[in-house]
């Protein structure tokens, strides 16, 4: 038999969880944070996870580009520094999560997709979601891929110009002649650009875990959408 994994995280492979009450209209709302590579299919299964539990998805960057967009104060900020090139301080993104969550009162459930990012983005969350009623968090689902996966589904990647469509050469080919031949390669799908995000990456992420203890939950995201998915509707069942 394969043995336990150590402590704090619990890992799925493949096994699943203890089966409980808790189904999709489970009045109960769940508190989630996503994480991931870039490429590990946390927006798959984020639709995924908002259609089965009515979470509210928050994006960091659909937050930050509907702030702009509604002028808050925090928005402006986010401007400056998006129209000078810069990176948004983390200052201004926490701002704008509290914003968002102040507007949704604390008995509503959330599927926050990436962010935290560092150790300190993790603490000032936990501050922001005492502040604003939520409390914590109840889980946090790290979909964890090998690097050469990762490589190999962002390498693959490529985009219809006309329609924004995407495509894989591997796992989604376009069976359409006409449109596979004016597909293109982003600019930063390259390996390597990607494994200068993956670096990134790994070079936070178990601070981050960390920070959390046992309610990180470790998906094993090398297998098919529906088998990762299984994992992950288990997990939010046994909340």
């Amino acid at each position: 038999p394969r043995p336990p994994p150590p402590p704090p995280f619990t890992r799925l492979r493949g096994g699943g969880v203890p089966p409980s009450a808790r189904t999709s209209l489970d009045a109960s709302p769940l508190r989630l944070i996503i994480t991931g590579a870039p490429a590990s299919g946390k927006g798959t299964q984020c639709s995924k996870i908002t259609r089965a539990f009515g979470c509210k998805h928050l994006s960091t960057g659909d937050m930050l580009r509907q702030a702009v967009a509604d002028g808050t104060e925090v928005g402006k900020a986010a401007k400056e520094h998006m129209d000078a090139g810069e990176l948004v301080p983390d200052s201004v993104v926490i701002g704008i999560i509290k914003d968002v969550l102040k507007g949704m009162g604390g008995d509503e459930g959330f599927l926050l997709d990436g962010f935290p990012r560092t150790l300190s983005q993790a603490e000032s969350l936990n501050a922001v979601l005492e502040e604003t009623g939520f409390g914590g968090v109840d889980k946090v689902i790290y979909l964890d891929v090998d690097a050469g996966a990762l490589v190999e589904r962002v390498t693959g990647r490529r985009v219809d110009p006309e329609t924004g469509d995407s495509y894989h050469v591997k796992f989604n080919p376009c069976s359409d002649p006409t449109v596979a031949s004016r597909l293109v390669q982003r600019s930063d799908d390259t390996e390597e650009k990607v494994l200068v995000r993956l670096a990134a990456f790994k070079e936070n992420v178990d601070a981050v875990n960390e920070a959390y203890g046992d309610k990180v939950v470790r998906v094993d995201g090398n297998r098919a959408v529906d088998d990762v998915w299984r994992d992950i509707r288990e997990v939010c069942e046994g909340i």
